[in-house]
């Protein structure tokens, strides 16, 4: 079972044996792979043009672009339903924690300052260890309350580097 979230409106999609169902009827349709993220889907004697824009996995939320018209997805799995079920659906969101130095080494550059607004995947900081320069990104979306080191310090291992607000 699958729950599909668009435009404030909620889709049931769920594949049985008999077939796939949408808010529990059974899709009367055909649904064609043309390559390439493309799709063509007829139903109800129309016809439907599907591109896969984005996909972003870990989040579970798609683009696609449905006859020209660009529509934003979220998707929670079974797990993700019991998760909510249980009270417990917020709890894989990334929470900041303070960054902590992975392993010992020297700070070549500093990307951000205290108030800065980052988001997932951000550029943060490099750190150099064992001749390597390691791009330390964040992991989710916060605010820089403060930042512990300057570039040019040498750090050990858990080290605070950055406190999230």
């Amino acid at each position: 079972m699958l729950k599909i979230n668009t435009n404030n409106t909620t889709f049931e999609v769920e594949h049985k044996k008999e077939g796939l169902f949408i808010n529990g009827e059974i899709f009367d349709g055909d649904i064609q792979s043309l390559g390439n993220n493309h799709f063509h889907i007829l139903h109800q004697n129309r016809s439907y043009n599907v591109e896969l824009v984005k996909a972003d996995y870990s989040e579970k939320s798609f683009t696609l672009k449905i006859n020209g018209n660009t529509y934003q997805l979220g998707v929670q799995d079974r797990f993700d339903l019991l998760l909510e079920q249980l009270g417990m659906g917020k709890l894989n969101k990334q929470k900041l924690n303070d960054l902590k130095a992975p392993m010992p080494g020297l700070i070549l550059d500093i990307m951000v300052k205290e108030g800065d607004t980052i988001k997932k995947g951000d550029n943060l900081l490099i750190l150099e260890a064992m001749k390597m320069e390691n791009m330390i990104k964040s992991i989710g979306d916060g605010t820089i309350q403060s930042v512990k080191v300057e570039k040019g310090d040498r750090v050990e291992k858990n080290h605070v580097l950055i406190v999230f607000a």
